[in-house]
């Protein structure tokens, strides 16, 4: 094992390899930065520029824009309420309002500094665990898959601000527009209305740049447009001491575990991690009515996660060749591409490629933490742009995304559509977050459900009795007592204080 890493490291260490790392780290950011343009984009316009490449070569850049991708999209989480990537949703909820307190510097130093350390970790689990930890995650099947994402959808009611019945309506809506298009399995068309361009159902970024970002933009626009914002950047380090970052310890730690976690089981995601982990950390806080107001908990628990996501997501691939999503899938394509056969025998015919790997996620790791950090001074200049300039430039952007993710009109016109929505439900004080909750989780909760059917020939015994899936229901059922018990002494409490203030 010391020989195969010590051999991955000079593969590595060589200028031109780490010269590659460097660059696919830079446009990673770029893409993740820009909304559309992901780290799926990134790897699929780069894949075929790394035919010519040495296997270790070309797997490096995909690392470099893997990792780049991912993280890219902190920049306009926080400056603008604009989620580059899924991966960053739960980074505007606390990233943005700190930009509009003026603390942008602050939460980039948490968002940067987080981030690295949750990428680090997973990288560390994924080099030491991968294959125990895949062959854990391969005995998860339809039961265990609906059992855990029907637990993750009970974080609806903790992201339902002050109100559960308007938060538990918005989930239930996300989850309904998710049911637009073909279903899973036959793939019969429900809820087109004989319209065509709806069989594919809507895709997940223009409804996310849609609720943030046009619906902000629309709000934005009932005010008198201001003329920008002057950001302080006089700043030592990250912008915080030492003691607030042993402050935040156990939650960036706990953060990344839950995404190295989540990101080993297939299909569900750093779009997943990030809101899962957010929520986590406000329920275990000790001031939750803080979050959602600018507090840096938020922004520490959504990046560390989403990070960590990334090698918890390259476990099953590397392990067992098993992509649990469109990135990792591109990367297997890579893998196959230079010759290289994900799965057990991976380790043993090329193991020296193997850990030149993890050695190129640490320093593309390392490099995302430099560019981020020396950028950020520019970055924090955006908010000094007159809004009126900067507004039009980002629905452009918008726009540009949308229709390039599948390079169709229609995506241009869900994008307005779920702009207008979201503004109408800011306005009637309807939480966003349930709504992205329930569209991503959604379409999980049934596949897995009909296919668990499938499997039991129409029995639900299976889902109640198979112990993984058994306990995580139970957790599911405990989740929504809790928080019933919460609220209902919250209420009392309310009720108390009136009184005694009317007294």
């Amino acid at each position: 094992m010391f020989d195969l890493f010590m051999q991955g490291f000079s593969e590595v260490m060589t200028l031109s390899t780490i010269l590659l790392i460097l660059l696919g780290t830079a446009v990673g950011l770029v893409f993740g930065s820009i909304p559309g343009l992901t780290a799926t984009m990134a790897i699929a316009i780069v894949l075929p520029m790394t035919f010519g490449m040495s296997p270790m070569e070309g797997m490096a850049i995909l690392m470099g824009l893997y990792i780049g991708g991912i993280s890219g999209g902190l920049i306009p989480a926080i400056l603008l309420k604009l989620p580059g990537t899924p991966s960053s949703i739960a980074t505007t909820f606390d990233g943005y309002p700190m930009a509009r307190k003026g603390e942008a510097g602050k939460a980039f130093g948490y968002a940067i500094l987080f981030s690295f350390l949750g990428g680090l970790l997973s990288i560390i689990i994924l080099m030491l665990l991968s294959p125990p930890l895949a062959t854990i995650a391969l005995k998860f099947g339809p039961y265990e898959y609906f059992a855990i994402t029907i637990f993750a959808l009970t974080m609806i009611s903790s992201l339902a601000g002050n109100s559960l019945v308007k938060g538990l309506i918005a989930g239930l809506l996300g989850i309904a527009l998710a049911m637009v298009g073909s279903a899973p399995i036959d793939a019969f068309p429900r809820f087109t209305f004989g319209y065509s361009a709806l069989d594919a159902g809507f895709n997940i970024l223009p409804v996310l740049i849609g609720l943030f970002a046009v619906a902000e933009i629309i709000k934005a626009s009932e005010r008198k447009i201001s003329k920008g914002k002057s950001v302080d950047y006089k700043m030592k380090g990250f912008g915080f001491s030492v003691k607030d970052f042993f402050k935040q310890g156990w939650n960036g730690l706990r953060s990344s575990f839950i995404g190295t976690g989540i990101g080993i089981l297939p299909g569900i995601g750093g779009g997943t991690a990030n809101i899962i982990a957010y929520v986590t950390a406000k329920n275990r806080s000790k001031n939750p009515e803080e979050f959602g107001k600018g507090t840096p908990d938020g922004v520490v628990a959504s990046e560390s996660a989403n990070n960590a996501a990334v090698g918890g997501a390259l476990v099953p691939l590397i392990a067992l060749g098993i992509p649990g999503d469109t990135v990792t899938a591109l990367l297997l394509g890579g893998l196959v591409i230079h010759g290289l056969t994900p799965g057990p025998l991976l380790f043993q015919n090329n193991g020296d490629v193997v850990y030149g790997i993890f050695i190129a996620l640490i320093i593309a790791n390392i490099a995302m933490v430099a560019f981020l950090y020396y950028g950020m001074r520019f970055f924090t200049k955006i908010l000094s742009i007159p809004k009126y300039i900067l507004l039009p430039i980002i629905l452009v952007l918008c726009v540009v995304g949308a229709i390039g993710v599948n390079n169709r009109m229609f995506d241009a016109a869900a994008l307005l559509f779920f702009g207008i929505l979201g503004y109408l439900l800011i306005k009637y004080k309807f939480p966003i977050a349930p709504i992205i909750l329930g569209f991503i989780l959604g379409p999980l909760v049934e596949t897995n459900l009909r296919r668990g059917l499938m499997y039991s020939q129409g029995d639900f015994i299976p889902f109640l009795t198979q112990p993984i899936a058994a306990v995580f229901l139970i957790l599911a059922v405990l989740s929504i007592v809790f928080k019933l018990r919460d609220t209902y002494k919250k209420k009392k409490l309310d009720e108390a204080g009136g009184i005694n203030t009317g007294i």
